[in-house]
């Protein structure tokens, strides 16, 4: 089975051409040599491959290829995460302070305390 297909079948990527962009932006690296990977590259039992999906670094191992897309109750067949739950706790604590608070009744931002508030969110 294709990388890309895989991708999307145990439902790491919401479409098959999300999983192929990824894999061309050189998002998905195979953990035992760190190269990219291409969408078309063959899925093996046993291969483990790190994927950047928006800001977690996931690394998965394969366990089977699936016949087509499957459930999410079913994911577990077809894949183990060994991702560190440091990273589920980064990405959990980045959630709680994404949220800015304001007071009531300052109004919205203006253009350079938005770019201020951008800066301190992101830097």
């Amino acid at each position: 089975m294709r990388l890309d297909k895989y991708l999307w079948a145990v439902r790491l990527y919401k479409t098959r051409s999300l999983a192929a962009d990824a894999c061309q932006c050189g998002k998905v690296l195979m953990t035992s040599d760190g190269r990219t990977l291409k969408p078309s590259h063959e899925v093996r039992e046993g291969e483990r491959y790190s994927l950047n999906i928006d800001q977690l670094h996931k690394e998965i191992e394969v366990l089977a290829i699936p016949p087509n897309r499957v459930g999410a109750p079913l994911v577990q067949g077809f894949m183990i995460d060994r991702t560190p739950q440091e990273e589920y706790e980064r990405i959990q604590m980045a959630r709680q302070y994404a949220f800015e608070k304001r007071d009531r009744g300052v109004g919205r931002p203006t253009k350079r305390e938005r770019r201020d508030i951008e800066k301190f969110k992101y830097e």
